[in-house]
């Protein structure tokens, strides 16, 4: 009503003498859209804070100790110089984190390209035109035809003011984008790395399991010999010389499996490394040859810094929250300054005269009224996406400690079912030696024979298999507690 009342009282009189009635038109809009600003500028600087549903434990419930990790160049713990080479190779050659750089590069772009709203667009626009109008448009009449030339070099400059900082908002959203894609960066190069010491190790355990299998197919071979010899002393049946052949020919048979997973592991190496699979030799041949790293997981609560990918979810919070506040502005009014100023001649020897110079200012402005709901629509759209991310980020912490205690257990128990295998192994390698001399000697029945070898065959294989498990759940740690990837990424200026 004051606006209404300045405008009819005031209105009038300035319009008759003045001819400012339509500044005064302007004020009151601006002062009319102030009055519902309050709440709006209110909901749009409250702070968002995101919290976690669950208090973070103090500790591992499968670690010994608290000692803070170290991670430094994990892999090298593993005591392969092969493995340190193809990481290498992996760190600068790798399809995926090169895949990823380039999002990365993607982002900042985008940041440049939303933070050029801060700043105002200028152009330079030059025409030259010479225009001949008829003379014979008037029936009945012919003058003479008019010929007419135009210059005009112009400036122009238009600008947003970004009065409640929506455009602020808005860089600040792609600002932690890049940063997101910068974690992003580190999570896939984290993956990659131990992706690369998983399929070594699978290329180690299946070459040393091929050895193995061919040692055992050799035992069973002398085995099928004393049998033979037996049958043809007369003291052996065709049922044991039928029984020890297909035993030597079903362990036989699993070496081509072997072979066949160790070429697979070699051929998900080279992916890994971005080469030819028919470049990538390798000579390791014994799984059991790798040392055994050592680490401590430290506490829970470091996950939260040292973890990439719950850095790369925190990041994209924070900008699904800088985009609600964006959202929340679209229902402010936006104001516009535009001018220009040039010089404009018939003549090229008079354009740049002071007599030529021409100019014109402007000020807009726009208040949203009635949009069918688009602007709530993307508020709530807004809203809806920042609680995405919120529960992203909170199931990432939950997945981190869970990756953490999970692989904890898993060396444990399999360090115990490691130690309880090569006492089985040293058992069933003494029973198949005794067997074998039973057997010569005609003191044992087949049925024995056979049971012995067996038994070492699996033993031995099942030893090489929990020994890849165990360097397996230690790579799995080292990958929980984020690698040996400490301090965050470098941010990008801001543009």
């Amino acid at each position: 009503m004051a606006c209404a009342e300045l405008w009819e009282e005031g209105g009038k009189g300035v319009r008759r003498r003045t001819g400012w009635a339509p500044v005064m038109a302007q004020a009151c809009a601006l002062a009319m859209s102030g009055a519902g600003l309050m709440q709006l500028t209110g909901c749009a600087g409250s702070e968002f804070e995101p919290y976690l549903a669950f208090p973070i434990p103090l500790k591992y419930e499968a670690a010994k100790s608290t000692k803070p990790p170290d991670v430094s160049r994990w892999w090298t713990r593993f005591g392969s110089a092969e493995l340190d080479n193809l990481m290498q190779a992996a760190n600068f050659e790798n399809l995926d984190i090169a895949v990823a750089v380039a999002q990365l590069k993607q982002a900042d772009a985008q940041a440049q390209i939303t933070g050029a709203a801060l700043w105002p667009a200028v152009n330079y626009s030059d025409s030259s035109q010479r225009s001949r109008s008829s003379g014979t448009n008037v029936p009945g009449i012919i003058s003479p035809a008019v010929e007419r030339n135009s210059f005009t070099k112009v400036i122009s400059a238009s600008y947003v003011l970004d009065v409640w900082g929506q455009n602020r908002d808005a860089l600040e959203a792609a600002i932690r984008t890049v940063g997101a894609s910068a974690y992003q960066v580190e999570v896939v190069r984290l993956t990659t790395r131990a992706s690369v010491v998983n399929n070594f190790l699978v290329y180690a355990t299946n070459r040393e399991r091929i050895t193995v299998a061919w040692e055992n197919l050799r035992n069973a071979e002398r085995i099928l010999g004393v049998i033979r010899e037996r049958r043809a002393a007369g003291t052996a049946s065709e049922l044991d010389f039928a029984q020890q052949e297909s035993l030597v020919e079903i362990q036989r048979a699993t070496i081509p499996p072997l072979r066949q997973a160790a070429e697979n592991a070699r051929t998900a190496l080279a992916i890994l490394i971005g080469r030819p699979v028919q470049v990538v030799r390798l000579s390791t041949r014994r799984v059991r040859g790798l040392r055994l790293p050592a680490v401590q997981p430290g506490i829970p609560s470091d996950l939260l810094f040292r973890r990439p990918d719950i850095r790369s979810v925190e990041e994209q919070m924070a900008s699904a929250d800088a985009n609600v506040n964006v959202a929340r502005k679209a229902f402010l009014p936006t104001i516009q300054l535009t001018g220009q100023a040039g010089f404009q001649s018939a003549l090229l020897s008079t354009l740049l005269r002071p007599q030529s110079f021409i100019y014109t200012m402007a000020a807009g402005v726009t208040q949203p009224i009635f949009e069918g709901g688009k602007l709530r629509g993307q508020l709530a759209l807004s809203e809806a996406q920042r609680q995405q991310f919120l529960e992203s980020y909170r199931k990432s912490i939950v997945s981190a400690l869970t990756d953490v205690e999970n692989a904890l257990v898993a060396i444990r128990e399999n360090a115990a079912r490691e130690n309880a295998q090569r006492v089985a192994v040293v058992a069933a390698r003494r029973a198949f030696t005794l067997s074998e001399e039973r057997l010569r000697e005609g003191t044992i029945d087949l049925t024995t024979v056979l049971t012995t070898q067996n038994t070492l065959f699996q033993a031995e294989d099942t030893l090489i298999q929990i020994r890849l498990a165990r360097l397996q759940a230690i790579a799995s740690l080292f990958q929980a507690l984020g690698g040996d990837w400490e301090e965050p990424p470098a941010s990008p200026p801001a543009p």
